[in-house]
């Protein structure tokens, strides 16, 4: 029997060849360059697609299941996402500006960039460079670092995107309730002005509000000039101090008259205002934008559930992170430290922003919204307006993805509002249909025959409720 069975010494070299033969990437024919150059390939281009995957075929398989399970956990994601931005898109909304949600996105994308950067150096370490062609060598090892710094480099950039928005959703908008609509719209004060002058009592230069329909997203901007005087108030302190309107009321010691924009003087320098208005700090505003907020909702006859302010200063910042917008200029505009002589003549001219259509820096578009010589000040409102439809217009998907970093950036710096964030998504949804839709525009002026020094409040409220509520028109008659 003992003479019949073979030696084991003879029997172990053909079961490991045979080992070998069916595992060519665990373990290949070293002394083959050509086998090694394709290996080497191949172990790089499917650690890349499927990380994880060389070390399970090649490696450490503990690593690699390591790795195939957070990809597998990753595509998982990703197909949940793209079937919820379809299917669920104002859930999608919902989550992606949660603070938890976004910190935890930032931290699981730091946590794939490490791994993936730990499987492609690993997946290096296994192709044996030194077994390849000596041709092959830099070509596999450039192919590694460029798919390393997509892989890894990508997560980092999301992580750092997460991190963006998580920022600027804290800084810019508040904690405060969400409200129900006014009439099917929310009505947002969109005031601008410059920091510089000190934000409890400056003059606010741009006063508009915008009116955005809570069901079609329609939105209908209504600018108010900032000289209208005689404005009446919604209730609320400025009213128990004001019942018959800011008539004739001016203060030349504080330096403030019955202009809607000298609100904010008169507020900050001349009354108590943080007494009127207690609950303004709690809300991020100040006496000044809730008393500007009163007077406009008295305007309008319409409630203005929010605020939005605008830091003029800081708001070239801002369209240069969306990349510029886009013009047409009806006529010819100075631009500088501009000041107007007794005869008339301008001196400080440093430019002009000549006629035609154009691509505006966010300098240029903040001189074309805010010179005031050789034009009207009604003038001035409608390139206001020309200005915010503009910018709006910019607010693309594509465009906010790739410039992402600098937009969050830029808002954060300029932008207050008493917004919640529980309402971030609501009104995302909203903006997406606003885009569909054509903007309406109504400026109180006397193209539409509204004399801001003396203006007919009853009629400005017929000319707003007839835009915002337009009558059905009847079918025919058959």
């Amino acid at each position: 029997m003992t003479l019949l069975s073979p030696p084991r010494s003879t029997r172990a070299p053909a079961a490991s060849a045979g080992v070998l033969q069916d595992r060519p990437l665990r373990h290949p024919d070293v002394s083959s360059q050509a086998v090694m150059t394709r290996r080497a390939w191949w172990l790089v281009l499917i650690g890349f697609l499927i990380p994880g995957s060389a070390q399970v075929l090649a490696g450490n398989r503990r690593l690699g299941r390591v790795g195939l399970g957070a990809t597998l956990a990753f595509w998982v994601l990703a197909v949940v996402g793209v079937l919820t931005a379809v299917l669920w898109r104002s859930m999608l909304i919902t989550v992606l500006t949660s603070w938890f949600v976004l910190l935890l996105i930032q931290v699981l994308c730091v946590v794939y960039a490490v791994l993936w950067a730990v499987l492609a150096i690993d997946t290096l370490r296994l192709t044996r460079l030194v077994r390849a062609r000596p041709r092959a060598r830099v070509g596999i090892a450039a192919l590694s670092v460029a798919l390393l710094a997509l892989s890894s480099g990508g997560a980092l950039a999301a992580a750092q995107y997460a991190g963006s928005a998580r920022e600027a959703i804290a800084s810019v908008f508040g904690a405060g309730p969400s409200v129900p609509p006014s009439d099917g719209y929310y009505n947002f004060l969109l005031l601008g002005a410059d920091s510089a002058k000190g934000r409890d009592h400056m003059l606010f230069d741009s006063i508009s509000v915008v009116s955005v329909n809570a069901d079609s997203g329609a939105v209908t901007i209504t600018g108010i000039p900032r000289d209208m005087r005689n404005v009446p108030f919604s209730d609320g302190p400025m009213r128990d101090r004001y019942p018959d309107g800011h008539t004739g009321h001016a203060d030349p010691v504080c330096g403030w008259d019955n202009k809607i924009n000298q609100l904010s003087t008169e507020v900050g320098l001349c009354l108590d205002g943080e007494a009127m208005y207690p609950e303004a700090a709690e809300i991020g505003s100040t006496p000044a934008i809730e008393a500007t907020r009163d007077a406009a909702e008295g305007v309008l006859g319409i409630e203005i559930q929010y605020f939005v302010f605008v830091d003029m200063d800081g708001f070239a910042a801002l369209i240069d992170a969306l990349g510029g917008v886009e013009i047409t200029v009806d006529e010819r505009l100075p631009t500088g430290a501009l000041h107007e002589n007794e005869d008339g003549s301008l001196s400080g001219i440093t430019g002009w922003i000549e006629a035609g259509t154009q691509h505006m820096d966010g300098d240029t578009a903040q001189w074309y919204a805010r010179s005031r010589y050789t034009t009207s000040d009604w003038d001035r409102m409608r390139r206001q307006r020309e200005l915010q439809q503009a910018i709006l217009a910019q607010f693309t998907p594509m465009n906010v993805v790739t410039r992402f970093q600098d937009i969050a950036s830029a808002g954060s710096q300029i932008v207050d509002t008493d917004l919640p964030e529980t309402m971030i998504s609501y009104l995302a949804d909203l903006a997406l249909k606003a885009k569909e839709q054509k903007v309406t525009t109504i400026e109180l002026t006397l193209e539409n025959d509204i004399d801001p020094d003396e203006p007919d409040f009853a009629a400005i409220h017929e000319l707003v409720d007839g835009a915002l509520h337009p009558a059905e028109t009847p079918a025919p008659t058959p």
